[in-house]
């Protein structure tokens, strides 16, 4: 992999071959992220001073376009070295607050207009998606919180970024990949976590303005002896839609945490969040298809290159 930075004073470096780096890729938050270590030289100084964007390229293609957070120089037993780390395009929207709004009858595309687009960052895809009824972004809220409570309110799902570091405002589809994981291939290591902590039994939704509620129980938990409520709260004038699909939202959101498989393998950029895997270990009896929700790539000359995938669902 090549690390190529970009300057606040819009020059363009490629840095020195790389002696280790890691990028983790999870397409929305907690942030993609990225840390490349490679020899420096004092020349480099000025431009490590002024970085603002990163860009990770393998195999000719874009694995991932990154704002710049830190660097840091190094003296040790490895020689004089420079290591670079950033997070992803969603970090611009999580870093910037949202002045308080009221929006009547917002569309998607409105409130991308207003909580996006200001920030340099270009949508590849909006869905249609518009609120019945008053949506309100509280003081404080930041630009990601206002976007994704539209989105998870009146349409259901949850924005996302592209390794490019453009917006995916729309349902998702699955991945680019499929993979398939057996027993005969070199996995490095493979483990299987089961957590019902925080996964819900009833997502109790309030429209405190109408003084409504929807309830949404997840009943194969509750069969299972689990107990957890959460309480949601929506904006005003809230549609029996909006507050159904809010509820529905928030359980399934809680189950995806709770079966978890996390395998390593050699390579990298094996797959992809959104891409899906198909899992046979035998010796664990563990079997199914599953999805990547982070996908985490490394490189060092010590341990080479691995690619980490935590992977939901089966």
């Amino acid at each position: 992999m090549t690390g190529r930075i970009f300057t606040s004073d819009h020059r363009t470096y490629d840095l020195p071959e790389l002696l280790s780096w890691e990028v983790v890729h999870t397409g929305s938050v907690p942030c993609d992220s990225f840390s490349v270590t490679f020899l420096y030289d004092r020349s480099m100084a000025e431009a490590l001073r002024l970085a603002a964007g990163f860009t990770a390229i393998y195999q000719g293609k874009t694995a991932l376009r990154a704002i710049v957070d830190e660097y840091v120089v190094e003296l040790g037993a490895g020689g004089l070295t420079a290591t670079l780390a950033g997070r992803g395009y969603a970090a611009r929207l999580l870093d910037n607050e949202s002045r308080p709004l009221t929006y009547q009858s917002a569309t998607l595309a409105e409130i991308v207009r207003n909580h996006v687009t200001p920030y340099g960052i270009a949508a590849m895809e909006v869905a249609n998606v518009r609120a019945g009824s008053t949506y309100t972004v509280a003081a404080g809220v930041s630009q990601w919180r206002a976007l994704e409570n539209f989105c998870r309110t009146y349409g259901g799902f949850s924005p996302r970024f592209t390794r490019e570091g453009k917006l995916l405002a729309a349902p998702e589809r699955d991945g680019e990949r499929r993979l398939r994981i057996g027993g005969g291939d070199p996995v490095i290591s493979c483990s299987l976590r089961e957590d019902h902590y925080g996964v819900l039994t009833e997502a109790l939704v309030i429209d405190k303005t109408r003084n409504a509620s929807y309830s949404v129980k997840n009943q194969d938990m509750i069969n299972r002896g689990g107990q957890c409520r959460r309480v949601v709260y929506t904006p005003g004038q809230s549609t029996w839609a909006a507050m159904r699909y809010t509820g529905e939202y928030q359980i399934q959101r809680s189950k995806e945490e709770e079966r978890t498989v996390s395998v390593c393998l050699p390579g990298s950029f094996l797959a992809f969040p959104g891409d899906t895997v198909a899992l046979e270990m035998e010796r664990m009896g563990l079997s199914g298809t599953f999805r990547v929700a982070e996908a985490a790539n490394s490189f060092s000359a010590e341990r080479g290159a691995a690619a980490a995938l935590t992977l939901r669902g089966g």
